[in-house]
């Protein structure tokens, strides 16, 4: 089946940059849209950054300026790089994949298990 793996999660001070990496492992031809979504305490999951294959990048409007999403189709990976954190940002980061094409189907709508950053001083 289809795997995705984050890493790079974890504690860093106000102003400072954490560089998250989530990998898709499976036998995969291609996915459409890898994104980033973000579940702060006694919040909903929200829309961080995603990008489509062909590149197209969107952003939710508090990181904008701030962080950068960035792909690697090849090795079916996508990439966060978080600058100028903010105490706001504390959060479970999940990677998502939606429209993961197979041998002989296509996957909606993958989570990985998530990884903690947290923005304190």
């Amino acid at each position: 089946q289809v795997q995705l793996v984050e890493s790079g999660g974890g504690l860093v001070q106000p102003g400072g940059s954490l560089r998250l990496s989530c990998a898709a492992s499976g036998n995969i031809f291609s996915i459409n849209a890898m994104g980033w979504y973000r579940q702060g305490p006694g919040k909903q999951r929200e829309l961080v950054a995603a990008m489509t294959s062909g590149g197209i990048a969107n952003y939710a409007d508090s990181v904008k300026g701030r962080f950068t999403i960035s792909r690697d189709n090849a090795k079916n990976t996508v990439y966060l790089q978080m600058n100028s954190l903010k105490p706001e940002d504390t959060a479970v980061y999940y990677c998502n994949a939606d429209q993961i094409r197979l041998l002989a189907r296509i996957l909606y709508n993958r989570w990985g298990q998530g990884t903690q950053v947290t923005v304190s001083s």
